[in-house]
């Protein structure tokens, strides 16, 4: 099958096609007479894939490790658990991070309900934002 019709199977762009042909994660398909790309249906399904995993967190480089492990045929799921796990654990890091910058933010909104705006008169800097140190 021609490359849009591909792209279009699997829910891609025919640059994503392009891309992902470049730095491996699909084969380099075989070519018509005429120079056009053309591709085996088991594209299709890796390049669902490929596009399922990244909605998930998985980088590009992370999935063409798990295809790598599968394109040998060994078997994924223990290295896929590990990469899920470890996002999962970016993503407690970083909700931990938010919940900390958000109790920031309102302490500050708190401190400028307290403030009286006439007595702003630093003309460089706003009386509710101010440094730690000061």
């Amino acid at each position: 099958m021609k490359i849009g019709e591909l792209a279009d199977l699997a829910g891609v762009t025919t640059k994503t096609v392009r891309y992902y042909e470049s730095i491996g994660l699909i084969a380099e398909p075989e070519r018509t007479q005429s120079g056009y790309r053309d591709y085996g249906v088991e594209v299709v399904e890796r390049l669902r894939f490929v596009r399922d995993a990244q909605a998930t967190g998985l980088t590009l480089a992370e999935i063409s490790s798990v295809l790598e492990l599968k394109d040998t045929g060994s078997t994924s799921c223990s290295h896929t658990v590990a990469l899920l796990e470890r996002h999962m654990t970016d993503l407690d890091e970083q909700i931990l991070r938010l919940q900390q910058a958000r109790e920031d933010l309102s302490a500050l909104a708190g401190r400028a309900a307290s403030l009286d705006p006439s007595s702003c008169t630093d003309p460089n800097r706003c009386q509710v934002i101010t440094s730690s140190s000061a």
